[in-house]
């Protein structure tokens, strides 16, 4: 069976509740390691396609509820396993490490993990480097050895509760790399990897503003940073032993307005995944030669529109627009069934590529943050009425969604723009930007500074917070009806924001329907809080056909042959 036909028979007789797969698999040595049902495995290389494996550890003696792995990490001489595993509902993981014999067997489990890598000391020991999180906050940095010379030891602290850190291990594993960073700053120390009980080496302190991280071929750093003009990502490079910012040379240089997706290092090669303007790119650096080749693939553009192809009079069709535009990421536009159900429903689909987020590089998310969030909604709304313009639908058929921090902008446009949409239905959004960014007793808020801004001790933030604050805005006048899902124990955006915005949405409607008179549509307000879960909770059959019910009532839709298709997908 090759590869594509084991997808495909995955994809055949998996949960379909269950459809966005997380396929970890890790290749060392002559084994692959993966998750296969509820045990993590492995089977020699030659034999990956097939049910051939061996069972290393059954998932279930964690006795969690539907746990999967996350992250496998295996030692450099095979000796031991670490596999970090999480559940549906929560963000909370444990990392269980596995000795390997003939009887393969649970060494030792840490909670509550979210980076790992191992390396091998002077005395042929493996050493495994975990980061500790706790409240969502990353700030511990731990070694641990096993066997015989068991130790577990905490080595470094993170004291700015603004910054996270996460560990990389180099491609060709010289060194681990120790990452410190905030949303617009970072901080690399090297960890040797011939001598990880030395202390770590830094390269560059933290610069304000300054980005970079850090790969490794021969004795040489290839630093990936935005130092320097213009503001994109440039790749410079330096001797492993000066690795500070005045020893760095410029060594391949972006154009404007592209953003980096990956980098990766091989022996005479780097690759980095680019996006730019209207085209993704390959661009494999020669290192011997410093030549560089280009290979493009593909379009983006600043709004994409999915329709049928056979549609006709595309005016008088449903539209679902879709926005994110934070934190320097991309608006998913990943495959899901709901979405293919629409389209085939004849729905246009239009995803809204706006300032905030990262499509076109990094002066895209700096235009688009802190005292410049307006600008993204202005793109939204500019967005929506090109569409309009150019025959897409029209206001009385058209809806937006939005998740977590796309809430921002999605609840924004209903104050500022009601008319545009006729529905809207928003996920774990993140409503009441003033209040919480306010409250530093929050997991995320300082983290979160660089984004949104400090109203706490910076007026010039609090006062344009209020701007677009989607809570802060809230007035008596007519809004679009609102769906929105929120989550029991969701962490990242508190259970009480949403539920303020939501009472203060349906006070402000009720003075407005009582102003108007008779004979005025109260708008739907429906707020679903679903029991337990977190921020990340995968996706369910209960939920996205409340959702896609919720369109299709508003609009005055006839919704049988939408659901008789989701059974195509979901099960039921």
């Amino acid at each position: 069976m090759d590869a594509f036909e084991k997808v495909r028979t995955k994809l055949e007789t998996q949960p379909q509740e269950e459809y966005e797969i997380i396929n970890v698999e890790v290749k060392h040595g002559g084994f692959v390691y993966y998750q296969e049902g509820c045990c993590l495995v492995r089977s020699k290389d030659e034999e990956a396609d097939n049910d051939n494996y061996e069972v290393l550890f059954n998932l279930e003696e964690l006795k969690l509820d539907q746990p999967f792995i996350d992250c496998i990490r295996v030692a450099p001489d095979e000796k031991y396993v670490a596999a970090k595993i999480r559940t549906e509902d929560s963000e909370a993981s444990t990392c269980v490490i596995i000795k390997l014999s003939d009887q393969p067997v649970m060494e030792a489990s840490f909670p509550n993990v979210s980076s790992f890598e191992w390396v091998k000391d002077e005395e042929d020991e493996d050493v495994l480097f975990y980061t500790f999180q706790r409240n969502l906050r990353c700030h511990d940095v731990y070694r641990a050895t096993f066997g015989d010379n068991k130790r577990n030891e905490r080595f470094y602290t993170e004291k700015d509760p603004s910054y996270f850190v996460f560990l990389y291990l180099t491609k060709d594993s010289r060194f681990l790399t120790i990452n410190i960073m905030n949303k617009t700053t970072s901080e690399v120390w090297l960890i040797d990897g011939l001598s990880p009980w030395d202390p770590p080496v830094l390269i560059q302190k933290r610069i304000h503003g300054v980005l970079y991280y850090v790969e490794h071929r021969d004795d040489e750093l290839y630093i990936l940073t935005n130092v320097g003009e213009p503001t994109e990502f440039k790749l410079m490079r330096t001797a492993a032993d000066t690795p500070a910012i005045m020893n760095w040379d410029l060594f391949f240089t972006m154009k404007r307005n592209t953003k980096v997706i990956d980098l990766d290092m091989f022996k005479d090669h780097c690759v980095l995944f680019l996006k730019h303007s209207n085209l993704l790119y390959v661009n494999v650096i020669g290192l011997a030669d410093d030549s560089v080749r280009s290979l493009k693939d593909g379009k983006l553009v600043p709004m994409t529109v999915f329709h049928k192809t056979d549609s006709e009079d595309l005016q008088k069709k449903p539209l679902l627009v879709h926005v994110y535009g934070a934190y320097g990421m991309d608006l998913k536009m990943n495959f899901r069934p709901e979405r293919r159900v629409l389209v085939d429903d004849g729905w246009i689909l239009a995803y809204c590529h706006v300032r905030g987020g990262g499509e076109l590089g990094l002066q895209w998310h700096a235009d688009g943050r802190l005292t410049k969030k307006l600008n993204g909604l202005a793109d939204l709304e500019a967005c929506i009425k090109t569409l309009h313009g150019q025959g897409f639908s029209q206001p009385s058929l058209t809806t937006l969604t939005a998740f977590s921090a796309g809430g921002v902008l999605a609840g924004a446009l209903c104050n500022s723009n009601p008319e545009l949409v006729r529905a809207v239905t928003l996920e774990a959004p993140f409503l009441d930007v003033l209040n919480t960014m306010m409250d530093t007793t929050l997991p995320l808020t300082l983290e979160e500074l660089e984004e949104w801004g400090n109203p706490s001790s910076d007026e010039k933030h609090k006062n344009y917070i209020k701007r677009y604050c989607p809570y802060q805005n809230i007035k008596p006048q007519h809004y679009p009806s609102i769906h929105i899902t929120a989550y029991e124990n969701d962490e990242r955006v508190p259970l009480k924001g949403i539920v303020s915005y939501t009472e203060k949405l349906k006070e402000a409607i009720a003075e407005h329907a009582k102003d108007t008179g008779e004979g005025y549509q109260t708008p739907n307000i429906i707020l679903d809080i679903q029991p337990g879960g977190n921020h990340v909770i995968e996706d369910s059959h209960k939920k996205i056909t409340a959702q896609i019910k919720f369109l299709y009532e508003e609009l005055g839709l006839d919704s049988t042959s939408v659901f008789e298709d989701l059974k195509k997908y979901l099960k039921f």
